[in-house]
């Protein structure tokens, strides 16, 4: 039996509701069961929660020809290894691309941070990402065109689709000089397991082996601070300077990267734009290509943390002034917040 209570007939097409009925009921073999929506993401990925007498799990629905379930069960599987929870993956259903995973509850980070409970729960999130980098697998390669890539959904997606601008070729030029720097210095960077995605939505709270890790499909070989910067410049929550320089003490006394402090500091500056112009263009493309409006709320948070590290380092002055004569702020009050 099925629980509608989120309109679930209207959140899948009928067939691949239907199928997962069909797969809950024979493959699974379980009857008297309950499926509510647990939650979608930026992808193309749903979840559901199979409920069960007082047993419950999630279904994860990812279309074949949308998401690679391939890489979702191998990344999973390392990163239980190294001693970090991930969804633990009962049922692979390869065909229709339906999976029975643990359930690591309704809690994420982002809903219970506030500034008594980040110090546990981030040093708690740091012991993780330490831990992770002690995986050793073939993995893709954050190489040069990926990291442009990446950081074209900036210009393409928010300065021309999302602000409507028309560049000069000089501006052009600048964004181009701006990517190289920041592409030099994160292949710089000791190579190591990355998450890409390690943020205060994709961690959840538990009781045993905090924090819980999900959303990790597209983790990569590449640079050591990528899972740190995304964790301590979150997206969809900020912090102060001098509590982000901490969690930096913390990781480096817990890993054994061998490097000097301040060289560390700036690469992570650096890798952060990195991280945040291409954050910011997927949030403009979520909106215009996918109908997702919400994302833009996250924009100004994200485009200060951009702003922030032009400000400090002098190599990235002129993209800083191009931008304003764009048009493109900072949040004062968020920049006050992360200084």
């Amino acid at each position: 039996m099925v629980t509608d209570i989120n309109s679930l007939e209207t959140q899948l097409p009928d067939k691949r509701l239907q199928s997962i009925k069909h797969w809950i009921e024979t493959e699974l073999d379980i009857q008297d069961y309950k499926i509510e929506v647990a939650s979608a993401d930026a992808s193309f990925r749903r979840y559901f929660r199979l409920l069960c007498g007082a047993n419950s799990w999630i279904i994860m629905d990812a279309p074949l020809e949308k998401e690679d379930c391939t890489s979702f069960v191998r990344v999973a599987n390392l990163i239980e290894a190294a001693g970090v929870q991930a969804p633990h993956i009962f049922n692979f259903n390869e065909q229709e691309g339906f999976m029975l995973l643990s359930d690591l509850g309704n809690t994420a980070y982002l809903d219970e941070l506030n500034d008594q409970s980040v110090e546990v729960l981030y040093k708690e999130a740091i012991q993780a990402i330490v831990k992770m980098q002690s995986i050793k697998a073939e993995l893709p390669q954050y190489n040069t065109d990926l990291l442009l890539f990446e950081m074209s959904l900036f210009k393409d997606w928010y300065l021309q689709k999302h602000l409507g601008l028309s560049l000069t070729d000089l501006q052009f030029e600048l964004i181009a000089e701006t990517f190289g720097l920041l592409v030099q210095s994160a292949l710089e960077q000791a190579v190591v397991f990355v998450h890409r995605d390690f943020h205060s939505r994709n961690l959840m709270i538990t009781e045993q082996n905090n924090p819980g890790v999900i959303d990790f499909q597209d983790a990569v070989n590449g640079p050591t601070s990528y899972d740190l910067v995304s964790l301590i410049k979150d997206c969809y929550i900020a912090w102060p300077r001098a509590r982000q320089l901490e969690w930096i003490d913390l990781y480096l006394e817990l890993s054994d990267l061998n490097i000097d402090k301040q060289a560390f500091i700036k690469a992570l500056d650096l890798m952060g734009m990195q991280r945040h112009l291409k954050a910011i263009g997927i949030f403009a493309r979520l909106n215009h290509r996918d109908g997702k409006p919400g994302y833009l709320n996250d924009i100004p948070r994200t485009m200060t943390y951009v702003l922030d590290v032009c400000n400090r380092y002098k190599e990235l002055s002129d993209f800083s002034e191009m931008l304003n004569a764009l048009g493109v702020k900072a949040d004062t009050q968020i920049m006050q917040q992360i200084k």
